[in-house]
Formats: C-alpha cells, structure tokens, sequence
C-alpha cells in the first residue's frame, strides 16, 4: 500500500505545481487584460470627447472647412435644409454630417460678413504672432475672448484648434509642468541662435 501511496503523493504534488501555475498564469492574464481594457476606455471617452469639441469646434466657426472650398455646396445648402433637417448622427459619418449643417448656416447669413470676419484659426495664428511668446489655451481663448465679445469663443475649443495647428505644423507646442504652452511657427524661438561677436568682428 505504501507503493501505491507514494506515485499518488507524487502526482498530487505535480497535479497541485501545474494548477499552481496555470492559476499564477490566469491571474496575470486577467490583471493584463483589464489594464488593456482601462487604457481602451480611456481611449473611447478621449476620443468621444474630441469628437464632441470638434462638432461644437465646427459650429463655432460657422464655415465649412476650407480644404474644400466649393461654391456649389454652399448654393444647394438651402435645398438640403428641407430635405434633411436632421442634426449631425453620432456616428463616423458624424462630421460629415457636422460639416454639411455648419455649411447652411453660412449660405444663408454669414456669406457677407465672411468676407471680413476672420475665422477662429486665423485669429489664433493671428495672436501667437503677435505674442511672440509662449500662451496657454486658456490665455488665449480669455484674451481673443475680450477682442471679440461678439463671439462665443471656448476654451476647449480653441485647444482643440491649438492642437491642429500643431498637427500642421503652423504651431509649436511645449510642456511646462503640468501646463502646454502654444507658440507661432512663425515665430522665432527664444534663446536658439546667439549673436556671435567674431562673426561680427570678422
């Protein structure tokens, strides 16, 4: 009986090693898995965030975007207006449909003062050239805010701007801390290049 007893010991101690194991192994798998998860959340909320600043962005300016600037769009827009007068669908479509709202509101007022109202990224461009120096969003938005009362001129908004004009490269953008500061491509950076006096001198 002692012999039988002792394989038996052996694989309870085998059996018990390998569950030990793959229950260590189930264990990091799940921690993984849910990180993975979080950090995914955290993407789906950022990104449904930007979503909805872009759309507001987009009303903000009241134009279509001006990449493409097609006089026929604007003509039809009041015709679409009765044939679809639903708002932008929170879909992918979503800023499609954004851009095709946007457009029939400057058919109908802002053809005229387009002209000489300049939109929200000019202005931004406009106020880190004429700064010269590093400004936060919100910086900006309180100042062009004061320069133009007549507009309902968003912090998230013009961040959102701020952070396309990066993306084009028409903005510098630099981390203080916990703060980002935005400068002009424009604009020479401070402290890059020194006068040399031997240079001068020769």
């Amino acid at each position: 009986m002692s012999e039988n007893r002792a394989p038996a010991t052996e694989l309870t101690s085998q059996y018990s090693a390998q569950v030990a194991g793959d229950l260590d192994r189930n264990t990091k798998e799940q921690e993984r898995i849910a990180a993975e998860i979080e950090a995914l959340q955290e993407q789906l909320s950022a990104l449904q965030h930007d979503h909805s600043v872009l759309v507001s962005m987009q009303q903000a300016l009241g134009v279509a975007s001006p990449a493409r600037p097609d006089t026929s769009t604007s003509q039809s827009a009041p015709e679409r207006t009765s044939a679809t007068p639903k708002p932008a669908k929170p879909k992918k479509a979503g800023a499609t449909g954004a851009k095709k709202t946007a457009s029939k509101k400057p058919a109908a007022k802002a053809s005229p003062a387009a002209a000489s109202a300049p939109t929200l990224v000019e202005l931004i461009r406009t106020h880190l050239v004429e700064q010269g120096e590093p400004r936060s969003a919100a910086e900006i938005s309180s100042a062009l805010g004061q320069a133009h009362p007549e507009r309902n001129i968003k912090t998230t908004v013009v961040r959102t701007t701020l952070e396309g004009l990066v993306a084009k490269s028409h903005a510098h953008r630099a981390k203080q801390g916990s703060s980002v500061f935005y400068t002009a491509a424009s604009a020479p950076e401070p402290t890059v290049v020194e006068p040399q006096p031997e240079a001068a001198a020769g």
